[in-house]
Formats: C-alpha cells, sequence, structure tokens
C-alpha cells in the first residue's frame, strides 16, 4: 500500500474528518490516479501561503488544510510574543472563502489570537490596508486571484501590510511544516470565540478610511470635474469583490457614465460567464466590450476577483477598442503621476519607483527623465511592498510608484500590495486629464512609444501538471544553467544572471558581479539592442514561465524582434 493509499484510508475512517468529506472521497474509492494525486503529498504552504485545487485530501484546499497552516501560522505569532495584537482575515468571491476564512479565524482564537474578520467580501488590498490601520501583527486573505474556479488560496501578510518576505516566509514554513498530526491543530466555537472577544468584525468605517485615503491621491481635480459627465467608463468585476469600492470610488470623484457588466456585476465564486476570471485574457473582456459598443465608452476597465489586478482596453480614434498589456498600462500611469507632480511643484528629489526584474523597461527613460530613482526587486509584489518599509525605515527615498508586468500597480503607500481599485482611479484621472487636453489615452500612449522607444514585452507559460511536473521543471532549470546559451532569437547574450547564487556572469570578459537580491530560482539573460529574457517558475503553480521584452525602433520593429525572442521559448 502506498503512503497515498494509507492516508486516503485515514481520512475515510477518521472521525475528526466531517461526514461531507468522507463522503466525497468515497466516491472515488478504486481511482487510484485520482487518491494518489490528492495524498502524494501534503499542500505545500510556500513563500506566499497555500493554492490548490479545492477538495478533500492533503494536496487539496480544504477546511482541514486551512486549520492546519494557520495553527503554524498562529505558533509562529506566538513564538514571537506577537498574539496580543491580532489578525486581520478577508476573503473574495471564490468557493469556500468565506468558510476558510472563519476557520482561519476561529484557529486563531483558540490559539488566544483576536481575530478581525471583514463581515462579507473585500478586495486583497483592504486587507493590507487594514491590518495596518488596526495595528495587527499579521493577515490572511483567502484568495486564489485570477486562477480559474477550481482554485483557492490562502496569503499571508505582516505588520507591515505586505505579504511575508525572507527570513519570516522560511520561518513560518518551518512551523506549518512541523505540524505533522491534526490533533495538534487547535479550534474553538464561534460563539465562544465571539463572547471571549477573540471573533472581532471589521466595521463598514474601515471602508471609509480606505476611500479617504484614495482620494488624498488625487492630482488633477479639476480637470475631473469638467470631463467626469462626458468620459464613459466601462466596468466588470468578472464576479469579484471589486464592484462596491470601484463603484464607490468613481462616484465620490464625480464620474457619472460608469456602466457596469450586469451579468458580472454579483459576486460568483464559478465565475460562469468567463473561463478564467483573469483581466491578462481578452475572452474576460467579451461581455464588457459588447457593452462599450452599445454605449461608446471612452474606457473598458476589468479586475480581478481579489481586485488587486487591473485589465483595460481603450477607444482609439477609428473607434475600436484597443487592449493594453499590463505594462502598458502602468507606464500610462507613472508617466502621468510623474508629469503631474512635477508640473504642480510636488514631485520629490529623493523620489522613487519600483518594478521587478520581469517587468518592461520602458520606466528606465521615463525616471531617469524625471530624475527619479528605479529600483528593481525579484518577481512578486511584495518585494515592491517590502521597498516601501525599507524606505520609511531609512527614510531613504519617497514611494512614488510600482507596478509589475502582471497587471498590478500601486499609488500611495495606503496599502502594500498591488491595488485595482487605486488603479481605476489613477487611469480614469488620468484620462480626464488628457481628455481635457483635448487627447484619448491610446494617443497618450503612441506619444510614450515615440519618446521613449517601442518596448514590447510578452510572456509564455508552460504548465507541467502532476505528481512529475515538480521534476521535470527543476531538471529544465538545472540542464538552462548548466548549458546556457550564447543566443537567443538572434539576439547575442550579454550577461547572466543567476539569482540563485546571486551572481552575474558578464559573457564578454568573465567578470562576476553580484545580483544583489534575495536568493530566487531565476535565470535572467541580458541580450544586445536592449533586449531580455527571464526563465523561472511559479512559486504557487506547477509552471514555468519564459518573460522576453525588446525595444524597436518603431512599432513593427519592435513586434518583429519580440517574436524573434518568443519563437526560442521552444525549449521550455
Amino acid at each position: 500500500m502506498t503512503e497515498a493509499e494509507k492516508q486516503y484510508g485515514f481520512w475515510c475512517s477518521e472521525p475528526y474528518f466531517d461526514q461531507e468529506t468522507r463522503d466525497e472521497l468515497k466516491e472515488i474509492a478504486g481511482n487510484a490516479k485520482e487518491i494518489e494525486d490528492r495524498f502524494y503529498r501534503s499542500l505545500e504552504f510556500g513563500t506566499g501561503g497555500l493554492r490548490g485545487v479545492i477538495g478533500a485530501g492533503t494536496n487539496r484546499m480544504n477546511r482541514y488544510t486551512v486549520r492546519k497552516a494557520t495553527q503554524g501560522l498562529a505558533n509562529y505569532i506566538l513564538k514571537e510574543k506577537a498574539q496580543k495584537k491580532g489578525i486581520a482575515i478577508a476573503y473574495d468571491s471564490r468557493r469556500m472563502s468565506q468558510e476558510f476564512a472563519r476557520e482561519t479565524a476561529l484557529c486563531m482564537a483558540a490559539n488566544a489570537i483576536p481575530a478581525y474578520i471583514f463581515p462579507s467580501l473585500r478586495p486583497t488590498p483592504m486587507l493590507s490596508f487594514a491590518l495596518r490601520e488596526l495595528g495587527c501583527t499579521a493577515g490572511v486573505v483567502i484568495t486564489a486571484s485570477h486562477n480559474p474556479a477550481e482554485y483557492n488560496g490562502y496569503k499571508v501578510y505582516w505588520e507591515d501590510g505586505a505579504q511575508i518576505t525572507a527570513p519570516k516566509d522560511k520561518e513560518i514554513i518551518q512551523e506549518v511544516n512541523a505540524i505533522t498530526d491534526f490533533a495538534q491543530v487547535k479550534t474553538m466555537d464561534l460563539e465562544e470565540a465571539k463572547k471571549a472577544g477573540l471573533y472581532r468584525e471589521i466595521g463598514p468605517e474601515m471602508d471609509d478610511r480606505y476611500i479617504e485615503e484614495l482620494k488624498k491621491l488625487v492630482l488633477s481635480s479639476e480637470e475631473i470635474k469638467r470631463q467626469a459627465k462626458e468620459l464613459k467608463i466601462v466596468y466588470t468585476p468578472l464576479h469579484g469583490t471589486g464592484n462596491l469600492p470601484v463603484r464607490r470610488i468613481l462616484k465620490e470623484l464625480g464620474f457619472e457614465q460608469v456602466y457596469v457588466v450586469e451579468e458580472q456585476e454579483l459576486p460568483d465564486g464559478n465565475f460562469p460567464t468567463v473561463p478564467c476570471p483573469n483581466p491578462e485574457d481578452k475572452a474576460a473582456f467579451c461581455l464588457a466590450l459588447e457593452l462599450a459598443r452599445e454605449v461608446d465608452a471612452d474606457l473598458v476597465l476589468a479586475t480581478d476577483p481579489d481586485a488587486d489586478r487591473l485589465g483595460i482596453y481603450a477607444k482609439d480614434k477609428q473607434g475600436e477598442y484597443q487592449s493594453f498589456t499590463g505594462n502598458m498600462s502602468g507606464m500610462l500611469i507613472l508617466e502621468y503621476l510623474l508629469s503631474r507632480k512635477k508640473e504642480l511643484g510636488i514631485l520629490p528629489e529623493n523620489g522613487a519607483v519600483v518594478t521587478t526584474i520581469v517587468s518592461g523597461k520602458m520606466s528606465v527613460p521615463i525616471t531617469k527623465n524625471y530624475g527619479v530613482k528605479r529600483i528593481e526587486t525579484l518577481t512578486g509584489f511584495k518585494y515592491i511592498g517590502e521597498q516601501i518599509k525599507w524606505f520609511e525605515r531609512g527614510h531613504s527615498q519617497e514611494f512614488l510608484f510600482g507596478y509589475e508586468e502582471s497587471y498590478g500597480c500601486l499609488e500611495g503607500t495606503h496599502a502594500r500590495d498591488k491595488d485595482a481599485v487605486v488603479a481605476v482611479m489613477a487611469l480614469c484621472e488620468a484620462a480626464a486629464y488628457y481628455r481635457d487636453k483635448g487627447i484619448s489615452l491610446c494617443e497618450q500612449m503612441e506619444k510614450l512609444f515615440a519618446e521613449y522607444g517601442y518596448y514590447k514585452e510578452d510572456l509564455c507559460t508552460v504548465t507541467k501538471k502532476g505528481q512529475n511536473g515538480a521534476k521535470e521543471i527543476a531538471d529544465g532549470m538545472e540542464q538552462l544553467r548548466a548549458q546556457t546559451p550564447e543566443s537567443l532569437g538572434g539576439f547575442r547574450v550579454l550577461r547572466v544572471r543567476d539569482y540563485r547564487t546571486g551572481k552575474i556572469m558578464v559573457k564578454e570578459t568573465g567578470e562576476v558581479l553580484e545580483t544583489g537580491l534575495p536568493v530566487s530560482n531565476v535565470l535572467y539573460l541580458d541580450l544586445e539592442q536592449d533586449a531580455w529574457c527571464c526563465i523561472r517558475p511559479s512559486g504557487t503553480e506547477p509552471k514555468i514561465k519564459f518573460y522576453a521584452g525588446v525595444k524597436g525602433e518603431s512599432m513593427e520593429d519592435g513586434e518583429m524582434k519580440l517574436k524573434k525572442l518568443m519563437d526560442a521559448a521552444d525549449f521550455l
């Protein structure tokens, strides 16, 4: 009998697991492949938390794996003697999100750690905001972000409002992995937790404080007033958490023509109208674009289920809707913020823009043009949030903007994670400002390309599912390290950055430099002609990703160069 079969038998017979769980497992009796997949391992608690398919089993997202993760986090908080400040909890619209959030709160309460929980779904950035407002030690948000409906997840934040980073991430993982018996996991009755003051609902005043912080960031109030009645905006929350806060901030700023996609307005964890609730996916915009054509909208916006990512389309001169990548929308907002702050005389001398190594490089000439420092981090917005903490502690830089290629950005420091609500606000503000000057967002984007260069980027993702997937990905990375190419897609390799060793090798001279960033299983190739590519396994999914970017002399030149580079990704 395999270990997976033993675990299966234990879950089927052990009274600790509820009848619903045992019934679900009995339905797969005799299905060796399914049993193996559900039980061949424990769902891995990674550097950001958990993410997996919802269902019964050790390799699934369920109340028992959530409790185990929470007990490990609770043990860490107790070791840090930080339990009195408590923990904040939020959740999105996915299946089982509310149940998992409640299980998290009751496990914390059973460990005498006060749990502050939102009474209904909220965007991820509001968790980041609330835990700092409440002065909590940590935070948890139940979400699988933009993944398909069968997934859910569990993300951990620390007192600075950002997702956990080194060394705390590894230390918390050790505590979670140390729990080998479900009998070690504590929980308590909801009413008892409430009576003990250990289960506390976060009131609506938190929403008010969040919205007020966003409104403080507005730079062009007069332009908004002049254009708010004319600018037409179509918005879809894709059945997620963005509906109420996005509509509220737009309404309070004065935008009057906001049209919400009715079929996607209400929360629904099955995401029935889209193949995947991902604003990076053009298929997610089908209904929104239909409505946009019907009302002749200027902008079409979509946020993912936990409202930390924003996708956009904008109408061009011909009346057609053009999609914007995350890098493009990030550059629109960045250039708008820097130019407006300079125009108003409030651009700080020590301002900083933070991005990731796999994000677009147009920010290099933009930040240089405005005399602003540009800082690169590893992939993941938690590293951008971490930089804000260092800025504040060292009084070194003033954070202006952070962005990553995966449709996430942050203006302001109210949150320490990407925030699609503030991104909607900033983008609509920019649209009103440029409209006041007689140009559309499409025309402004064309101006940026003409001024700074035709930067183009793309991403290729290869999924390796099942038990052997992780091994295939690991073997592929080792092979690439052992046989790093001299050229890729016709571009000569100038430097090889291996973030696992922390070393940069200069090909021409053999010189070895330091990356200056934390250890991570990532390879990055600096190529000639300002091109680049990066290969990294996903930290939360069985995928390996190939990022690439080029700088063209024209749009056609950029597209041609990028195609050559992406065609070279067939070695993955």
